[in-house]
C-alpha cells in the first residue's frame, strides 16, 4: 500500500518533468540559432572565447551566452563565425541587441550591408576580413586597424549627443538613441506626437479607438444575429 501510494504521489510530478523535457528539448530562441550555424564551438584562445571567459559567460555552439541574473533569460553576448565559409551576414544575427564582439574573419565576404547590424546598439568590436570595411565606416569606430590579415573595428561611436537628449539629428520635440553602427532612431519627447512630433499633449486614444471599438462590436452583434437565423431548431 506505501508504495502504491508513493507511485501515485509520483506519477504528477515525473509527468509535469517529462513535458518541462519534451518543451525544453524541442524549443530553441530564433536567436541562438546562429549559435549552430557552422561546426565546431568557440575555441578559449580565440578573440570571442577570451571575452567569454572575462565576462563571466558560457559557451554555447559559435556564441557566448551571459545572463545578468538568474531571472532573466540568457542572451548572446558574443558572436564566432570564423572560417565559417560564409559569403553574406544579412539576415543572419537576429535581433539579440546585447551582442557586443563578431568575429567574422576568414570568410569568403567581398562586402556587408551596413543593416546587418542596424539594432545592435551593444556592438563595440568586430573583427573583419582585411578588404571588407567596417559597417557604418571608419567615422562609425573610435578605433579602425588592420592586423594579422584581418580589420579590426572597436567602439562604436554613439551618432547621437553624449546626453541623449534632443539631437540635430532628429526632428524637433524628439529624442535620439543609437541604434547600431552610424544608426540611430528618433522618438517623440514626453507630451509630443504625430507626425515629426508636432502635436502636443496626450495621444487621443479614446477618440481613435473609441469609434473603432465600437464599430467592431456592431459588426459582430450583427454577424451574430444573420448566423443565429440560420441555425436550424432541432
Amino acid at each position: 500500500m506505501k508504495m502504491k501510494a508513493g507511485c501515485n504521489q509520483l506519477k504528477p510530478a515525473v509527468l509535469v518533468l517529462i513535458v518541462k523535457l519534451c518543451f525544453c528539448a524541442s524549443y530553441q530562441p530564433k536567436d541562438l540559432q546562429v549559435c549552430e550555424l557552422c561546426s565546431g564551438a568557440v575555441l578559449n584562445g580565440s578573440a570571442v572565447g577570451q571575452f567569454c571567459s572575462s565576462s563571466a559567460g558560457r559557451i554555447e555552439g559559435r556564441c557566448c551566452l551571459r545572463r545578468d541574473n538568474t531571472s532573466d533569460p540568457e542572451r548572446i553576448t558574443g558572436l564566432d563565425l570564423s572560417n565559417c565559409s560564409l559569403t553574406h551576414v544579412e539576415g543572419l544575427l537576429g535581433t539579440s541587441r546585447a551582442i557586443m564582439m563578431i568575429d567574422l574573419s576568414l570568410n569568403p565576404i567581398v562586402n556587408i550591408s551596413d543593416a546587418a547590424f542596424q539594432g545592435l546598439i551593444e556592438l563595440d568590436f568586430i573583427i573583419l576580413p582585411e578588404h571588407v570595411h567596417c559597417p557604418g565606416g571608419n567615422t562609425s569606430w573610435a578605433k579602425v586597424e588592420v592586423k594579422g590579415g584581418n580589420r579590426l573595428c572597436e567602439g562604436q561611436i554613439n551618432w547621437c549627443n553624449q546626453t541623449g537628449q534632443l539631437s540635430i539629428n532628429c526632428p524637433e520635440n524628439s529624442l535620439c538613441a543609437p541604434y547600431g553602427p552610424s544608426f540611430f532612431e528618433c522618438s517623440c519627447a514626453d507630451d509630443f506626437h504625430g507626425y515629426k512630433c508636432l502635436r502636443r499633449g496626450e495621444f487621443p486614444g479614446l477618440l481613435v479607438f473609441g469609434p473603432l471599438g465600437a464599430v467592431t462590436v456592431a459588426a459582430s452583434l450583427l454577424l451574430w444575429v444573420t448566423q443565429r437565423r440560420k441555425v436550424k431548431p432541432l
